[in-house]
């Protein structure tokens, strides 16, 4: 893995700090869950008890949350993230066999990394794309018409 992993007292501070910014505000638990996120790339798991603590709720509530709502990551993420959009629209175009086939050549499930740590796949609801359904989100860039031999090339690039 090319990215820093930080350590723990950095993760104490970074989150501590990230805590007594949005305290104020009326449930600050997803507002400082984004903001972990935003500042290490997924939430620690050295960060929930610093949460926790000063939210005064369990780890296992933080955790709920986290699980609850799909746009924190537990881990970091590899090198490459891929979105496959999941929307009606995409799946009318074929978006659930394209899924399965992604699944299938990753050997991982949505919000899975490869062993080799190159390719994320996470699932993405309507990118507004819906002209060129199926629809992938590769590293930030919009790819449409997403077909099985596409999403080999995708993967080939992201592992290259």
């Amino acid at each position: 893995m090319h990215h820093h992993n930080p350590s723990d007292t950095q993760v104490h501070e970074r989150t501590a700090g990230i805590v007594a910014d949005h305290m104020s505000l009326e449930g600050p638990l997803l507002p400082i869950l984004h903001a972990v996120q935003a500042a290490f790339g997924h939430v620690p798991q050295t960060a929930l008890p610093v949460i926790a603590d000063a939210l005064n709720i369990t780890k296992a509530e933080v955790h709920g949350v986290m699980s609850f709502y799909h746009d924190f990551r537990e881990h970091s993420p590899g090198a490459h993230v891929v979105k496959l959009c999941r929307a009606e629209a995409c799946q009318a175009m074929g978006a659930d066999h394209l899924a399965d086939h992604a699944k299938t050549t990753l050997g991982v499930d949505f919000h899975g990394t490869t062993p080799d740590g190159k390719v994320t796949l996470e699932a993405v609801y309507c990118l507004g794309l819906c002209a060129c359904a199926p629809a992938a989100l590769v590293d930030g860039k919009v790819v449409g018409r997403v077909d099985e031999a596409r999403f080999d090339a995708i993967v080939e690039g992201c592992r290259a």
